[in-house]
């Protein structure tokens, strides 16, 4: 599917925002695909092409990105795929912790899907010495982590690869999930709030991960507290999709209680 159809069926806003929110989302999108078009970034933020260009131009200037014929793509990504690292590095305290926390959630020989991203990683390494696990996960650098253990069953999906996460992604990828069962799903997101529900940069993940939440019994969202409140560019779900939110103490009382009165458990690590 084109990348403008799935912006059409992804429901995405079409009102222009300002520049410089405008070029920060454009750069959130490159920083989760690794690159992108100008013209399906045009069709997107309903913007010209001229316009994106002369964004493109400027996050270039600030030394973000490297602009191609027709696109650009993020500057780290070469580097970041021969080191098998990730691009989202911030915060890590507060995600070794939640990884920590989470991991106390597996038992040898369950059956669980992980999604990729910085704090499902840390969640991963915490699980190096459970036995038998059957694993479902979309990131490249999981699948190495817990497939090094012989007792253990890892599958993926095939997909587009997604090099600032590793990652596959896309309608393959979803399709990959039907007739899965899975008894927990460690879910990562880019933002969430009561308003835009969980939400990431990119349009292609949506369809991985709404595949992976049907295929789960429990859901497990392992979301950093400064990502509550946060928006990106496309939405997932309401934050009822998820069971148990797994976070940090950084997150407000208020925000615990009303995430408590959706029915939603927190977890604080």
């Amino acid at each position: 599917m084109a990348a403008s159809e799935r912006t059409r069926k992804a429901g995405l806003p079409k009102q222009t925002l300002l520049a410089e929110p405008r070029r920060r989302k454009i750069l959130e999108w490159l920083q989760e695909e690794g690159s992108a078009r100008v013209r399906d970034l045009s069709r997107a933020f309903a913007v010209s092409e001229a316009t994106v260009r002369q964004d493109l131009e400027r996050l270039e200037a600030e030394g973000q990105i490297v602009r191609e014929h027709g696109g650009a793509f993020l500057k780290s990504v070469p580097q970041q795929v021969q080191s098998m690292s990730l691009h989202h590095v911030e915060n890590m305290d507060r995600k070794i912790r939640i990884g920590r926390l989470a991991a106390g959630l597996v038992t040898n020989n369950d059956t669980i899907i992980i999604d990729s991203g910085t704090t499902t990683t840390e969640f991963a390494q915490n699980l190096t010495d459970r036995q038998g696990l059957n694993v479902i996960t979309n990131a490249l650098n999981i699948a190495l982590l817990l497939g090094a253990n012989p007792t253990n069953s890892v599958h993926m999906p095939a997909g587009q690869f997604k090099a600032p996460t590793l990652s596959l992604s896309g309608e393959k990828s979803g399709d990959f999930f039907v007739g899965i069962f899975a008894e927990k799903l460690f879910l990562a997101t880019a933002g969430i709030s009561f308003e835009a529900g969980l939400t990431y940069p990119a349009i292609g993940d949506l369809y991985v991960k709404r595949a992976m939440i049907k295929a789960a019994s429990k859901i497990y969202l392992l979301a950093d507290s400064t990502k509550i409140g946060r928006m990106s560019f496309s939405s997932l779900g309401p934050v009822e999709l998820v069971g148990t939110l797994i976070t940090d103490d950084g997150i407000r009382d208020d925000d615990r209680r009303r995430f408590e009165a959706e029915g939603i458990a927190v977890l604080i690590a």
